[in-house]
């Protein structure tokens, strides 16, 4: 199950760099992760400074 990011995220794009095969990009008021191409490691959860990241 892919992680998603939720509404605590703060855009401070800790998470974008981590990611092993870029599943994070920057939207409109946040990042987001897409689905399709998550591979649920949770690396960018470990980062995250607000833990707006957990597996949805």
């Amino acid at each position: 199950m892919a992680y998603v990011i939720g509404s605590s995220c703060i855009s401070c794009g800790t998470c974008e760099p981590e990611c092993p095969v870029g599943a994070i990009s920057q939207g409109d008021t946040q990042f987001n992760i897409d689905a399709n191409s998550c591979i649920d490691c949770g690396t960018c959860a470990g980062v995250c400074p607000t833990g707006a990241i957990e597996q949805g």
